[in-house]
C-alpha cells in the first residue's frame, strides 16, 4: 500500500470520531460494512419482524425503532477505547488537514461550537471536561459486531454504541429491514453529533436510538428540544448518500449538485411548518415563559370556568392528553377543581377563542400580513408580543448551516447502486466490484475487517499504534501472568469468518480467536519492547507466535494464511 494511503486505511480499522472528520469517506464505509455484515440480515428472521411485508412503511420504521431501543443503549463512556494526545493526533493528520481547521471543528481539539449550545454545558454532558489538557480520548465508533459485544461487559444489559455507531446501524437497517432506497438515506454529521435524514414521506431523522418524524419535530417536548440541538446550533460538517458527499472543509464534493439540492429541499420542507393552533400550543409547551399570557376556558356542567395555561401544561406531565390537540377536554377533566376560576383571569388570552382565529386564517412565518394578523390577536404587551412572535417564527422554521457544495461531482465516487431486496451475497459482490471507482466501497472492507479482501498493513498499523486500553490494563503483569491471562480468556471472536477484532476489542470484551490474541499480545509486547523481534506465522487452524525468545501457539478458526514480521 502507498505510504500516503496507509493512514486513511488504518483509520478505517479504528474508526475514531476525529479520523472520520479528517477522512470523511470512513463514515459511509462504516455504513457499508454494516450492510455487508450478516448481523442485521439475521434480524429479518426475528419474530419481531415476522409480518413486516404486511406493514406500511411508517409502521416498519417504528417497528425497527423499537427493536433498536430494546437491543442497544446509547454509550457515552469515552474511556472505553483509551487515551491519546492532541500532539500525537495532530501530527498524524498534518498531511491532510491543518491544526487550526481541526481545532475549530472538533470537540477533542478545542471546538466550542455555538455559545448557546455550550451554555448547556455540553462538554460535561459528553464527559469531555475531563480532557482539558493535551490528553484526549479515542472517541471511537463501532461496527455492529462491536456494538453487540458490549453485552459481554459488566454493567451492560444489551449492546451499545455512540451516535455515529447508532446512525450507521440505523441507516443499514433501514435499507435491509425497511426497504428504504439508499438514495433516500442521508448521513449527516456535525462536530458533536451524527444522525440521518430519511427522505421518505414528510421525512424523519434518526437520532441516537430514536426517530423524529416531522410532527414530532414540532411537538414542543423536552425530548424533541434535545434532538434539535445539533441542527439548531452547529454547522453540518458532512452529508452523504450513495451518490457522494459534501464536506464543510474540503473544496471538492463528490455528490452531484442536483442530488444535494434535493437533500436540502427535503430537509427544508421537514424543518418548516405553517402556524396552526396546534403548532402554537406546541410552541408554548417548549417556551413556557409565554404560557402566563394565556388561559383556557371551557364549559363545565353548563357553566364557564378558566384555568391558567401553565397549570394545564403542568398536568400534561402526568397524563397522555395534550393542550394542543383534540384530547384537551380530557386533560381538563384531569385537572383538580381548585385550579379553576369562575371568572376570566385578567390580561390573558383565551386559547379556545384563538383556535377559532386559526380555522380561517392560515399563518406562515414568512408572510408579514398573516403574522401581523396573528399579532393583533395576541392581547399582551408589545414587548412580550414581539418576543413571542420572533420565537414562534424560529420554532416553525429552521435553516441549518449546510456545508458549501464546492466542486460538485468530483471523480472518485461511482454511485453505489444496491436495489432493494438484493441478496446479501450480491450486495457484497456489487460493493466489491466498484472498489477501484469508489473509495468508500474500498474502505468498507477495512471497516468490516475482512482480511481476505484487505492489505494487512493498515490493520497491523492500527493494532500497534491505537489500542491503548489493553496496554494500560496489563502494564503491571509480568510475562507469565500476561500469557496466562490470555490463555484463560474465552476463544470466540466477535467477528464471523476471516474478519479480525482489534486488540482493544479483544481486551474490552474478554474474548478472541487465537489469531486475535496473538496480535493483542504482540501489541503489548511491542509497547514494552519497541526493538523486539516479533514473528507471527498464521495458518488456517494454527498461529505460531515468536516474541524474542518466547514461542507460543494459538488455535484459530479464521482460516487465514499470512507471515508477519513486526
Amino acid at each position: 500500500m502507498k505510504t500516503e494511503n496507509i493512514e486513511k486505511y488504518s483509520s478505517a480499522i479504528t474508526l475514531s470520531d476525529m479520523e472520520i472528520f479528517v477522512f470523511p469517506e470512513l463514515l459511509y464505509a462504516l455504513f457499508l460494512a454494516n450492510i455487508m455484515s450478516p448481523r442485521i440480515w439475521k434480524w429479518r428472521d426475528d419474530p419481531w419482524f415476522s409480518k413486516l411485508d404486511k406493514m406500511s412503511p411508517s409502521k416498519k420504521i417504528n417497528r425497527l425503532k423499537q427493536y433498536i431501543i430494546d437491543h442497544y443503549e446509547f454509550n457515552l463512556d469515552l474511556d472505553t477505547w483509551g487515551l491519546t494526545t492532541q500532539e500525537t493526533e495532530l501530527e498524524r493528520f498534518s498531511p491532510f488537514m491543518d491544526a487550526k481547521t481541526i481545532s475549530g471543528s472538533n470537540a477533542l481539539f478545542g471546538y466550542q461550537g455555538d455559545k448557546h449550545y455550550f451554555s448547556l454545558d455540553i462538554r460535561r454532558h459528553f464527559g469531555l471536561e475531563k480532557y482539558d489538557d493535551f490528553v484526549i480520548p479515542y472517541w471511537k465508533t463501532e461496527t455492529i459486531e462491536a456494538m453487540d459485544a458490549f453485552a459481554r461487559k459488566d454493567n451492560y444489559r444489551v449492546g451499545a454504541g455512540e451516535c455515529v455507531s447508532l446512525s450507521t446501524l440505523y441507516a443499514a437497517a433501514l435499507y435491509i429491514i425497511c426497504d428504504i432506497p439508499l438514495e433516500n438515506i442521508f448521513l449527516m454529521a456535525t462536530p458533536l453529533h451524527s444522525q440521518n435524514f430519511i427522505a421518505h414521506g414528510k421525512g424523519f431523522l434518526t437520532n441516537n436510538r430514536r426517530i423524529v418524524t416531522k410532527n414530532m419535530w414540532f411537538n414542543g417536548t423536552e425530548l424533541t428540544d434535545k434532538a434539535q440541538r445539533a441542527l439548531r446550533n452547529e454547522q453540518i460538517t458532512m452529508v452523504f448518500n450513495n451518490t457522494g458527499y459534501v464536506h464543510s472543509v474540503y473544496p471538492d464534493s463528490t455528490m452531484p449538485a442536483a442530488e444535494y439540492d434535493r437533500f436540502k429541499q427535503s430537509v427544508g420542507d421537514y424543518l418548516s411548518t405553517p402556524i396552526t393552533f396546534e403548532i402554537l400550543a406546541n410552541f408554548l409547551r417548549q417556551h413556557s415563559q409565554f404560557q402566563q399570557c394565556f388561559q383556557i376556558c371551557h364549559n363545565y356542567h353548563g357553566k364557564k370556568r378558566w384555568v391558567a395555561a401553565e397549570r394545564a401544561y403542568a398536568y400534561e406531565h402526568a397524563a397522555s392528553y395534550k393542550v394542543s390537540d383534540n384530547t384537551r377536554d380530557k386533560l381538563l377533566e384531569e385537572i383538580d377543581t381548585e385550579e379553576f376560576y369562575c371568572t376570566p383571569l385578567p390580561d390573558r388570552i383565551c386559547m379556545p377563542q384563538l383556535e377559532e382565529f386559526f380555522k380561517n386564517n392560515p399563518v406562515r412565518h414568512l408572510d408579514a400580513d398573516s403574522m401581523a394578523a396573528l399579532g393583533a390577536k395576541l392581547d399582551c404587551t408589545n414587548e412580550q408580543k414581539n418576543e413571542m412572535l420572533a420565537a414562534l417564527a424560529n420554532f416553525v422554521h429552521l435553516e441549518p448551516e449546510f456545508p458549501t457544495l464546492g466542486n460538485s461531482g468530483s471523480k472518485g465516487w461511482k454511485k453505489i447502486e444496491l436495489p432493494l431486496r438484493m441478496p446479501r451475497t450480491e450486495v457484497i459482490s456489487t460493493i466489491e466490484s466498484i472498489r477501484e471507482e469508489n473509495s468508500a466501497a474500498d474502505l468498507a472492507f477495512y471497516a468490516m475487517r475482512d482480511m481476505t479482501r484487505c492489505d494487512w498493513a493498515p490493520y497491523l498499523k492500527a493494532s500497534l499504534e491505537r489500542n491503548p486500553v489493553a496496554i494500560e490494563a496489563t502494564k503491571t503483569l509480568n510475562n507469565n501472568d500476561l500469557f496466562q491471562t490470555l490463555e484463560k480468556m474465552e476463544t470466540e471472536s466477535i467477528y464471523d469468518g476471516p474478519r479480525l477484532a482489534q486488540p482493544d476489542e479483544v481486551w474490552n470484551f474478554q474474548t478472541g480467536d487465537g489469531l486475535e490474541k496473538a496480535i493483542l499480545l504482540s501489541a503489548i509486547w511491542k509497547k514494552r519492547k519497541p526493538n523486539a523481534t516479533i514473528k507471527i506465522s498464521v495458518q488456517p487452524t494454527l498461529v505460531e507466535l515468536t516474541l524474542d525468545a518466547h514461542e507460543l501457539t494459538f488455535e484459530t478458526s479464521k482460516g487465514l494464511t499470512q507471515e508477519i514480521d513486526l
